[in-house]
């Protein structure tokens, strides 16, 4: 966020921000307004093929995990991708980045109080009845049924999985497909609990990581943190 902010990344940013405590810093960057240029470490890790619009996420999205950086007393440095895919961020630190084409965010926190964050932002438009099967259990499906706005919830029940998996990820390091976690919803206190189906060690089958959300300004949010 800069001072020309527009009142959408504005409200964008108020919607998310009561979701972490002020110990994690939090951006937003739209890759429609000419993001920042990233680091040339970070340029290095994209595709000579990438198109427009890739290059334009990429680099709003390292923007983002900048200016959280920052927030935190620290000097933005380039984050590169590690040979998983993932941000490979400073050994202090410990972070996430999503994006869609209108909204790039980052969290960043001291690696310690913090092991692990999770954010995943999402175009706030129905998910496809032909996809549930493919990121929903039997139970999630059968509870969408039962909302009045299913396709709405199931958009939610894709993003929570993300944020709860890029969330885990930076403790196991282990890969696992929508059907690793069943999530439980409380849709009153805007919260969500993913349960773990197997083991991923240093998770059992059973373990929970707890979430939060949001949706409004366009966009659904989903946030997840593992603390100490």
């Amino acid at each position: 966020m800069t001072a020309e902010s527009s009142p959408q990344e504005m409200a964008r940013l108020a919607l998310v921000r009561p979701l972490f405590d002020r110990d994690v810093g939090l951006a937003l960057v739209n890759p429609l307004a000419d993001p920042p240029a990233p680091f040339a470490a970070e340029t290095a890790c994209l595709s000579p093929n990438a198109v427009d619009k890739r290059r334009r996420e990429f680099a709003a999205g390292r923007a983002a995990a900048h200016q959280a950086m920052a927030q935190l007393g620290h000097a933005p440095v380039a984050i590169p991708v590690a040979k998983n895919r993932a941000p490979l961020w400073p050994s202090a630190l410990v972070g996430s980045i999503t994006h869609t084409r209108s909204c790039a965010m980052a969290v960043v926190a001291a690696k310690g109080p913090v092991q692990g964050l999770g954010i995943d932002v999402e175009e706030d438009k129905p998910l496809a009845d032909e996809l549930w099967p493919a990121i929903c259990s039997a139970q999630e499906q059968d509870w969408l049924r039962q909302q009045d706005n299913p396709g709405q919830l199931a958009k939610l029940v894709f993003s929570a999985k993300e944020a709860a998996y890029k969330c885990q990820f930076t403790v196991s390091e282990r890969f696992y497909g929508f059907d690793g976690m069943e999530l439980t919803i409380d849709l009153s206190e805007c919260r969500f609990s993913a349960r773990f189906c197997a083991d991923q060690p240093p998770f059992t089958c059973g373990d929970h990581i707890s979430g939060r959300f949001a949706i409004g300004a366009g966009l659904i949010v989903t946030t997840a943190e593992l603390r100490s």
